[in-house]
């Protein structure tokens, strides 16, 4: 089975064979090395003019994928660390995502920039962060996250044909990841049921009915299907899980969909609790749903610590998903 990293990459293999619009830009994204994560691995090789190392500077990356997209390329720019997307904060919230509507429909940018994020490999503050919540609502700018349930290779592809910039946001822990099959193994006991388009949303029912909704993306779904296993099997508490590849702008309507036979949610994502995903998921539910019951699961408002033992204590855990859904249950 192949894994996420082996998906991403061939995603980017296929659209540079049959697309000559799409450039690959990053630091040290060059064979032998192939990028940090090894996601460009071969493509340096097979296509030597037009992946092309940079500097080390992200502002600068960014800007001149920008202005490749607005003269007709396709151009994938990597960010070596999720963290360092603070420095092109400016490149995507201010030019790339406006130019649209700044010049009435004349110019588009198809941009994507990847970028892992996350953390759990005790990389420490500055290299561990999940920072995607920065850039949600963003007019213009689609964020979206690759799980190991849909297809990462489709996910890339079609953030790679979109005519408008994408963040495309990648956990590090999911890169080693077999892709899962629906209806088997862990799943067996699933139906998965995908809506939307280009960006889908897969809900994932067990033959019975459910108390919990929850929602997460990207490898959150690890954590959720674990704790979603332990509260059938040590509980007896079924839950229903609405895993969302398109962050933002948001299409809550699996979700709502869910939440109409459960009334019970539980939003899970390991950027910061505080003002962030699922503090607007819950916000939107809230307001299209009365009698909801609402728990958030995230990382704690802190620095995240190189020693494993506090990273863990720092960011989401199984346990933490598995309390807030007794928590909803028992009350």
């Amino acid at each position: 089975m192949a894994t996420v990293l082996e998906r991403l990459n061939f995603a980017l293999h296929h659209a540079m064979e049959t697309d000559e619009r799409v450039y690959v830009l990053g630091e040290d994204i060059l064979d032998p090395y192939g990028g940090a994560f090894k996601v460009t691995r071969g493509l340096s090789t097979k296509f030597p003019e037009r992946v092309l190392t940079t500097p080390i500077s992200e502002a600068a990356i960014v800007g001149v994928a920008t202005g490749m997209a607005l003269r007709g390329l396709r151009p994938v720019a990597e960010i070596m660390f999720g963290d360092f997307i603070t420095l092109i904060a400016d490149q995507l919230v201010n030019h790339a995502s406006k130019f649209r509507w700044m010049y009435k429909e004349q110019v588009r940018v198809p941009m994507v920039v990847r970028t892992p994020m996350g953390g759990r490999r005790g990389y420490g503050p500055t290299h561990s962060q999940s920072l995607e919540k920065m850039f949600l609502g963003v007019p213009g700018l689609k964020v979206v996250a690759p799980n190991a349930l849909g297809d990462p290779a489709q996910l890339l592809a079609t953030a790679i044909a979109d005519d408008d910039p994408v963040l495309f946001v990648e956990h590090k822990s999911l890169y080693t990841r077999p892709l899962l099959e629906p209806g088997k193994g862990e799943l067996i006991d699933f139906q998965v049921e995908q809506t939307g388009g280009a960006y889908p949303t897969l809900t994932l029912r067990s033959t019975e009915s459910a108390l919990l909704t929850i929602a997460c993306y990207g490898y959150n779904f690890e954590l959720t299907r674990t704790a979603v296993l332990e509260l059938i099997m040590e509980h007896e508490i079924f839950a229903e899980i609405v895993l969302f590849s398109q962050l933002s702008p948001f299409d809550l309507d699996p979700l709502f969909s869910s939440l109409r036979r459960t009334r019970n949610l539980i939003t899970v994502e390991e950027g910061t609790l505080s003002l962030g995903w699922g503090a607007e998921v819950a916000a939107r539910a809230a307001e299209r749903m009365e009698k909801l019951r609402i728990r958030r699961v995230a990382a704690q408002d802190l620095p995240i610590a190189n020693a494993k033992s506090l990273e863990d204590a720092i960011l989401p855990s199984v346990q933490d998903i598995v309390n807030a859904a007794l928590g909803l249950v028992e009350r």
